[in-house]
């Protein structure tokens, strides 16, 4: 165990790029509630994906708020897609820290059950959802990190900042949870 804890800060990468272009075995959409498709990451997974994507999320028959599904990952270089649907912020009053802290302990955990070694997430709820940022990077890391202190399977996981604000946000963070152990 003290092995897993030490290496913890050398399982995660922060990065600024395209999460549709990671190189990864499981790669993270931030989906909505039916899985088929809308905007931001969830768009762009499903567009890079191809249309296999839609038709195997169809499949799925949704997915609830802070669960997690499974797909192929058809014409994404990742062997994978684990699709996770993040409250919509509404003032953190109704549960949305508990809801996001799921998404990444289920995503986790459904990686861990198809041998995943390698993963890549978004910044869940983030975007069209309205999540504070900072609120939901602490929330992210803090899950990780706890997850990977229990498990030694995933050996890296990326988080796939898509601006500068996000990176900076990704980075302090990491700072202040990850390394300060």
């Amino acid at each position: 165990m003290g092995d897993i804890r030490m290496n913890i800060s050398n399982r995660i990468e922060i990065t600024l790029g395209d999460i549709t272009r990671q190189k990864v075995d499981a790669i993270v959409n931030a989906a909505n509630a039916t899985l088929r498709g809308g905007s931001g990451v969830d768009g762009a997974i499903h567009k890079a994906a191809g249309p296999d994507l839609d038709v195997a999320c169809r499949k799925l028959n949704g997915c609830p708020t802070g669960e997690a599904k499974i797909t192929a990952g058809f014409k994404l270089p990742a062997r994978f897609v684990i699709h996770t649907v993040g409250p919509i912020w509404r003032g953190g009053n109704n549960d949305e820290d508990a809801l996001l802290a799921h998404c990444y302990e289920n995503t986790l955990r459904l990686a861990v059950e198809n041998n995943v070694k390698s993963i890549a997430f978004p910044s869940i709820s983030t975007g069209a959802y309205g999540f504070p940022v900072v609120r939901a990077t602490q929330i992210a890391l803090r899950e990780i990190k706890k997850f990977l202190e229990n498990d030694p399977t995933i050996e890296k996981v990326f988080m796939v900042c898509f601006d500068q604000y996000s990176l900076f946000t990704m980075k302090s963070a990491f700072k202040e949870i990850i390394q300060q152990q």
